[in-house]
């Protein structure tokens, strides 16, 4: 599993590598990391977090982008945009490997070009595991909008643009639009 998108920086503070910077942090969700790295060891699921990340001094398309590694963090003032190239690397092994991906979020800013490697990259490696026969699921608009963007979303074996609604389905949630639909008389 790949831990990737705002996600991966609310994992790494949690396991004392500060390097948020000025990025967002989601205190509440900090607080149930242990437990799915717990769970995930308990079923033999490899997290992978990022080896490093690509920093801007605002969120802005006009900053340059200053790759930083994981020990290094993202320097005070900054925030992080973008995973780095030893990060797309590591996540495009993981995807080389996998049967199915389920992608729901890119991983920066990729509306912005200098900081839209990351997710171009990712985007790339799970094109070539469809190619090989992967089940490949696009969820969440933000995904889609870059699969668009990146002339991808025909490359894919599913494309949605309800990521949110994606991530309920998987977790049993019940939908009331699926289930509106699945009560409707024949």
């Amino acid at each position: 599993m790949n831990v990737i998108n705002g996600i991966r920086l609310v994992m790494s503070e949690v396991f004392n590598m500060s390097i948020t910077g000025n990025s967002l942090y989601d205190e509440e969700g900090s607080k149930i990391i242990q437990d799915i790295m717990t769970k995930a060891a308990e079923k033999g699921v490899k997290i992978h977090l990022p080896l490093d990340y690509k920093e801007g001094s605002a969120f802005s398309a006009d900053v340059p982008a200053t790759t930083r590694t994981r020990e290094e963090g993202i320097s005070p003032g900054h925030i992080g945009l973008d995973i780095g190239p030893a990060s797309v690397k590591l996540f495009s092994e993981a995807v080389s490997r996998a049967r199915t991906v389920l992608w729901n979020g890119p991983m920066g800013v990729f509306e912005f070009d200098n900081f839209a490697a990351g997710t171009r990259g990712v985007l790339e490696s799970v094109v070539c595991a469809t190619e090989r026969g992967c089940v490949s699921i696009v969820g969440g608009g933000d995904t889609a909008t870059c699969a668009e963007k990146f002339s991808s979303a025909d490359k894919f074996s599913h494309v949605s643009t309800g990521g949110g609604a994606s991530l309920e389905l998987l977790e049993g949630k019940e939908l009331p639009g699926v289930t509106a639909l699945a009560e409707k008389p024949q």
